[in-house]
């Protein structure tokens, strides 16, 4: 595509991968408020959903990073006119990510009440936390495979094949999720939130088939293991242990926010689940925005054209801080609806709304930092996002949070830490774009 930077060809990137980006936390979201609504035990139920949900996520997204690897390295190769070189990389990525994925299963399962009560879960939140996870995990590998594919389309402009994919695996999810946690008269018992579980890793298994199927028919890139491996590989790895360490630190955010959430209470973890995966909706929307950024950055730094690198810069703080106040505009016309989807428990709904303004206000703070955040992936700068990421949850975060709970704030503590964490992600970012290419931009 050309790199011409208007809102239709940003929009030709952005609108699908916002609506492929939205998909994971739409599947959150559903197992949240049709868990929040069963017959029994539906706050522990949801607590114990926010849980596990929230160690997946950890290890999805320490894991996960080969996405954005691989598309920096792809996409770079495109705007050089290079693809060839680095064509057989994906498929030796995909086999490393998803034998590690393998080795993660084998080594938490047997752990997976000790590593839950590291998230002060106990009790009936705790049993339920372990039998979801049991079966939850088994579809860590598929997810793998089809975030490093989804990277691969990306380093190739296109995501619109993500968003097919993305479409179909939570259609399939959302109706399984109905299917198997109410069940069906005569025809499926209810399976409560182990229901929920199973219905999140057909959809995967599904998602991981559909991806294998559009890479091999729509690109010339084989999923054919080859070797010697490619010359990149060493860069490659470089690039995923950089962002390893950021996701560890990423994690430990919200690992201390989860663990203070559950240590308030039943009803807090239970609102602090709903809040925190409106906030996960309301960032991958964004991210839509921010994958356009990381797919057009890589092309051209790879075009060495800092001219249009610094405008595609500019114009999409503009489209990021819009759909920002968008989303606080429409979550405050739904405020005092939003919470009712997930439960009906009036101790955890008086908790949510609480905080659920925090979560608003951060929407436009949200956005700045995650279009920066990936566009310095796209152009392969991960060593200063991972120096950036644990200096803002080491020095800002986990201090603030301490000194906030220290003050008895609860859910405001874990939510005001979140927003200063952002503001200190997002704008040291803008200051050392600026700095590495605005001399660069004004020479060409």
């Amino acid at each position: 595509m050309k790199t011409d930077i208007t809102l239709k060809n940003i929009n030709k990137l952005a609108i699908p991968a916002l609506i492929s980006g939205v998909a994971e936390p739409i599947l959150s979201l559903t197992d949240t408020a049709i868990i929040g609504n069963v017959d029994y035990n539906a706050a522990e139920s949801l607590a114990a959903v926010g849980v596990v949900g929230t160690f997946i996520s950890m290890l999805i997204w320490v894991l996960g990073q080969t996405r954005s690897a691989i598309s920096s390295i792809v996409s770079q190769h495109v705007g050089a006119n290079k693809l060839d070189d680095v064509k057989n990389l994906p498929a030796q990525a995909i086999l490393i990510i998803t034998s590690i994925s393998i080795l993660i299963i084998i080594t938490t399962l047997p752990f997976s009440s000790e590593i839950f009560k590291l998230y002060n879960a106990s009790g009936t939140i705790l049993n339920y936390s372990v039998a979801y996870y049991n079966i939850r995990v088994f579809g860590f590998p598929f997810t793998l495979f089809t975030i490093a594919i989804f990277g691969t389309f990306r380093g190739l402009q296109n995501t619109y094949y993500p968003m097919i994919i993305a479409i179909i695996g939570t259609i399939i999810n959302i109706v399984l999720d109905f299917a198997f946690v109410y069940g069906i008269e005569g025809i499926i018992k209810p399976m409560h939130i182990e229901g929920a579980a199973y219905a999140s890793v057909i959809a995967q298994i599904i998602m991981a088939l559909c991806s294998a199927y559009f890479l091999l028919k729509k690109t010339d890139i084989s999923l054919r293991v080859t070797f010697p491996l490619n010359p990149k590989m060493k860069h490659f790895a470089l690039m995923i242990l950089n962002l390893f360490v950021r996701t560890l630190a990423l994690n430990a955010t919200l690992y201390f926010a989860t663990r203070f959430a559950t240590s308030y209470g039943t009803e807090y973890i239970a609102a602090y689940t709903i809040a925190i995966n409106l906030w996960f909706l309301g960032a991958f929307i964004i991210d839509g925005y921010a994958s356009a950024g990381n797919i057009l950055s890589g092309k051209l730094l790879g075009e060495k054209n800092y001219k249009k690198l610094v405008e595609l810069s500019n114009f999409l703080i503009k489209c990021g801080i819009a759909v920002g106040i968008l989303l606080t505009i429409l979550g405050l016309i739904a405020y005092n609806f939003v919470g009712l989807i997930f439960t009906k428990d009036p101790k955890v709904l008086e908790q949510f709304y609480n905080v659920f303004w925090i979560v608003l206000a951060m929407q436009p703070l949200c956005a700045l930092a995650f279009i920066f955040d990936g566009m310095f992936k796209g152009l392969g700068k991960m060593k200063f996002l991972r120096n950036l990421l644990l200096l803002s949850t080491g020095l800002v975060f986990i201090p603030l949070l301490f000194l906030l709970d220290y003050f008895d704030l609860k859910l405001y503590a874990v939510f005001i830490a979140l927003t200063v964490w952002i503001m200190a992600r997002g704008f040291p970012l803008i200051i050392k774009f600026r700095q590495l290419f605005l001399s660069l931009s004004q020479k060409t």
